[in-house]
C-alpha cells in the first residue's frame, strides 16, 4: 500500500514550508534517519528525515513549491509495488501548493502571483479512511483541538497515534494543519494588483523568504489586532556603566559583559517585583507567567529571530551573558531549535548598538509586552537646580492593553528603573 509523505510542522508556528531542495530522487531507497528534504520554514531552513521507510516512488511538490503543512509531498511504495495511474494522495487540509517562478526579466507590469491547484479529477474525493493509523479517542481529540493527523508519527505500537500523542502536540502548542478557524489567523490583505510607479530598470526583484512573510504576516497581525500602548522611561546609567566596567576589568578575558546583559537580568528582576507585567491574553483567559523567559531580538540574514533565555530571574549576569552570546551565534548559523526560540513570556529588542536613542517595538503575541532599548549617551539633565552630565538611556515599554493597563506598566518601568539605577542589586 503506497504510504504518502506529508509536510510537517517544523516550528511551532510553521503553517507552510518552502521545498529548498530534494535529498533524495524518484526511485532511491529511504532509510529512516536519511534526510528526505530541506524545508524553509518561517525560522530557518530545517531537515525533514525519512520516517516511513520504502522507495520514493513520486514527488509531488518540487524544489521551489510552498506547501501547507498537513499536505502530501511525495508517495513512498514498498519494494516491487505498483501503485495505479490514477493514484490520489490523501491529506485533511487543502493540497493547493503555491509555485515558486523567477522571471529573468522583469515586465514592466508586473502579473499576480498564481496558486497552483490540483489537477481537477471526476469528483472531490475526501481523505481515505483507515489510512491514519490512530485510536478512536485520539481521533475525537484531534478534531476537537483541530489538529491533523495525517502529520503526525505516533508512539503506540506500528506507530498508532494515542491520546498521549495528541496531548504533547497541544502542550507544545502545534496544530499541524487543523482546520479549526478559533485558531487559523486572519490572512494579511495583499496591495490591490496592478502596474507599481517605478521604472523596471530601477529596482531588483528579490524573492520574500518563508521567515519575511512570517515576519510581515505576525507583526501586521499584531498592530491591526493587539490595542497597543506606549511608556517611555530615562535611566541614569553612571552606576551600572561602572559596575560594567569593574566586572569586565576584574574578569581578565574569561568573560564580558554586555549593556544587554544587565537589562535582560534588570527586565527579569522587575518582573518578579511586578508580576502583573509578565502576562499573556487568550480569548478566555489571562495567563499569569510564573518564570521571566525572555525573547531577546537577534538581527539575522534575512530577517530577526527571538531566541529565549528561560528562568532569567533565577540566573546570574555572567549565566545570562554567556547563553546570550551562544544563542545568538547559533540563530546567525541557523541552528536554533524550535524549543529555544518559542515559549517567551516577554521581549526585549535593543538598537542602542546602532545609535538609536528612542524606538517602539511592536509586541511579539501571545507575549503581553515588549521592551525597546535605546542608546546610552552622555546627556545634561537638571538634579538639584544644577546642570549635570549623566549617561542617560530611554527605554520604551509596548503593552497589549488587553491584560497590561496603564498602572501596571507604569509600576513595571519604575521598578525597571530602580533595578538599572541601582545594579548592585542583579549581582545578588
Amino acid at each position: 500500500m503506497p504510504i504518502d509523505v506529508f509536510m510537517t510542522q517544523l516550528s511551532p508556528t510553521m503553517t507552510e514550508g518552502k521545498i529548498a531542495r530534494w535529498l533524495k530522487k524518484e526511485g532511491d531507497e529511504l532509510v529512516s534517519g536519511d534526510v528526505l528534504a530541506e524545508i524553509e520554514t518561517d525560522k530557518a531552513t530545517m531537515e525533514m528525515e525519512v520516517v516511513e521507510e520504502g522507495i520514493l516512488h513520486s514527488i509531488i511538490a518540487p524544489a521551489g513549491t510552498v506547501v501547507p503543512v498537513g499536505a502530501a509531498i511525495a508517495v513512498i511504495a514498498e519494494e516491487g509495488e505498483e501503485i495505479a495511474a490514477g493514484y490520489q494522495p490523501g491529506a485533511d487540509t487543502p493540497a493547493a501548493v503555491e509555485t515558486a517562478t523567477a522571471d529573468a526579466t522583469p515586465a514592466a507590469a508586473p502579473v499576480a502571483a498564481t496558486v497552483a491547484a490540483p489537477a481537477p479529477t471526476e469528483a472531490a474525493q475526501p481523505a481515505r479512511s483507515g489510512r491514519v493509523n490512530a485510536s478512536p479517542l485520539a481521533r475525537r481529540l484531534a478534531k476537537l483541538k483541530g489538529i491533523n493527523l495525517a502529520a503526525m508519527t505516533g508512539s503506540g505500537p506500528n506507530g498508532r497515534i494515542i491520546k498521549a500523542d495528541i496531548e504533547q502536540a497541544m502542550r507544545r502548542g502545534i496544530n499541524l494543519g487543523g482546520n479549526t478557524a478559533a485558531t487559523t489567523p486572519p490572512p494579511v490583505r495583499p496591495l490591490p494588483a496592478g502596474p507599481l510607479p517605478y521604472h523596471p530598470d530601477e529596482y531588483e526583484r528579490v524573492e520574500n523568504s518563508m521567515m519575511r512573510k512570517a515576519i510581515a504576516r505576525r507583526l501586521s497581525e499584531s498592530k491591526q489586532q493587539v490595542p497597543h500602548f506606549y511608556l517611555s522611561v530615562d535611566v541614569v546609567m553612571d552606576r551600572l556603566m561602572d559596575l560594567r566596567s569593574q566586572l569586565n576589568d576584574a574578569a581578565s578575558g574569561t568573560f564580558k559583559l554586555s549593556v544587554n546583559d544587565f537589562i535582560i537580568k534588570a527586565v527579569a528582576k522587575a518582573l518578579v517585583d511586578v508580576p502583573a507585567a509578565n502576562a499573556a491574553w487568550t480569548e478566555t483567559h489571562t495567563l499569569m507567567h510564573k518564570h521571566a523567559h525572555i525573547s531577546v531580538a537577534v538581527a539575522i540574514e534575512g530577517g530577526l529571530i527571538t531566541p529565549v533565555v528561560r528562568f532569567a530571574e533565577q540566573k546570574g549576569i555572567v549565566d545570562i551573558s554567556s547563553e546570550v552570546k551562544e544563542l545568538a551565534a547559533r540563530a546567525r548559523a541557523g541552528a536554533l531549535k524550535p524549543a529555544e526560540y518559542s515559549g517567551g513570556t516577554f521581549s526585549i529588542s535593543n538598537l542602542g548598538m546602532y545609535g538609536i536613542k528612542q524606538f517602539a517595538a511592536i509586541v511579539n503575541p501571545p507575549e503581553g509586552a515588549i521592551l525597546a532599548v535605546g542608546a546610552t549617551e552622555a546627556r545634561a539633565v537638571v538634579e538639584n537646580g544644577a546642570v549635570a552630565v549623566r549617561q542617560m538611556m530611554t527605554l520604551t515599554l509596548s503593552c497589549d492593553h488587553r491584560v497590561v493597563d496603564g498602572a501596571v506598566g507604569a509600576e513595571f518601568m519604575a521598578a525597571l528603573k530602580k533595578r538599572l539605577e541601582c545594579p548592585a542589586g542583579l549581582l545578588l
